[in-house]
């Protein structure tokens, strides 16, 4: 099984940057795939960003040329550059890892973007 935990959320002003992390720990040899999804209060859970091998899907429209997913095999880590942060971005983001022909979710890291 595969543990997933996310970190590096925080309060950040609009405009600003933010890295998130995903570390996958436990029994399997490399992550297959990954996604970075968010959920606001209220609202349904969305898929922000998506990789498999390496290989970038396309980004959704709402954060083309500002969101960036890459990943570290060496670490066993996935990254979420967050750069020109809207008050809309403002949610608990979540890891998805695929690796062993499982799914598994963190527990979510929360970003507030506000002045």
């Amino acid at each position: 099984q595969v543990q997933v935990e996310e970190s590096g959320g925080g309060l950040v002003q609009p405009g600003g940057s933010l890295r998130l992390s995903c570390l996958a720990s436990g029994r399997f040899f490399s992550i297959y795939g990954s996604e970075w999804h968010r959920q606001a209060p209220g609202k349904q859970r969305e898929l922000v960003a998506a990789e498999t091998e390496g290989v970038v899907s396309d980004y959704p429209d709402f954060v083309k040329g500002r969101f960036t997913i890459s990943r570290d095999n060496a670490k066993n880590m996935v990254y979420l550059q967050m750069n020109n942060l809207k008050p809309e971005d403002s949610a608990v983001y979540y890891c998805k890892i695929r690796a062993g022909g499982y799914f598994y979710w963190g527990q979510g890291t929360p970003v507030t973007v506000s002045p």
